[in-house]
């Protein structure tokens, strides 16, 4: 049996991309910091984001059927520490610029990408909910901002430490 201790510290080993997930609806706008979110296919584009049950924000999500996914550039570690941490759902919002795409979820103005979602379908596994989200807009960084300069760099989680990896080159 693996003790779960073990299992922690080996997935620290496992470099991921920061994420900043985000809903909203009659009971306000919610996020939280996540770095299991992964692609499962783009015919249909869906995502594959995972979130702790006893998360205070999870029954919101589970409610409004609608997320984005905001992937976090090496400039917004900030952002990241504020929607990982106790403040409430209305402070966490006042860092960043907000605003939305289609399914009316918050999205963040300099993200790398935002991707627009509706959660299709919710699974529990363990301590975790995994929602299984149609991706329904895009937006890259670039759109927004107007700027082709590749200087962008990824914010990423590595030995329970945040990163800093590669260029957004633009072809």
């Amino acid at each position: 049996m693996i003790e779960a201790t073990d299992f922690r510290d080996a997935m620290s080993l496992l470099t991921t991309a920061v994420n900043i997930v985000t809903t909203t609806g009659t009971s306000g706008c919610h996020g939280f910091t996540a770095s299991a979110v992964c692609s499962v296919t783009d015919t249909p584009p869906t995502l594959l984001v995972c979130m702790n049950q006893t998360s205070r924000s999870h029954a919101h999500f589970i409610e409004n059927k609608i997320l984005s996914v905001n992937v976090l550039g090496a400039q917004h570690e900030q952002i990241s520490n504020a929607f990982a941490s106790k403040l409430s759902s209305e402070e966490r919002f006042e860092y960043g610029s907000w605003t939305q795409l289609q399914t009316g979820a918050p999205v963040l103005d300099n993200a790398l990408v935002n991707f627009d979602c509706e959660i299709e379908q919710v699974q529990e596994v363990g301590t975790h909910s995994v929602f299984i989200c149609r991706v329904v807009a895009v937006r890259h960084g670039y759109q927004q901002s107007g700027q082709q300069d590749g200087t962008d760099e990824s914010l990423v989680y590595f030995n329970r430490a945040y990163h800093q990896v590669g260029q957004v080159e633009i072809v």
